[in-house]
């Protein structure tokens, strides 16, 4: 993931800050608790397609 678009891509929800998370490839927004799928090194954005996170993958 380009360090470069992780400090202008926000979460589509609450356009917060999101992290990325090396291990499955996704960004993590934290505060809403959704995982959002990197595809081919695109990152698809869409609350709909958001996983939710589990009270133990926000930690």
């Amino acid at each position: 993931m380009d360090h470069r678009l992780l400090e202008i891509v926000a979460c589509p929800v609450c356009k917060g800050k999101l992290n990325y998370d090396k291990e499955k490839n996704e960004l993590i927004c934290k505060f809403d608790r959704l995982a959002f799928a990197i595809n081919d090194g695109i990152p698809v954005l869409l609350e709909p397609e958001a996983r939710t996170l589990s009270a133990e993958e926000v930690k």
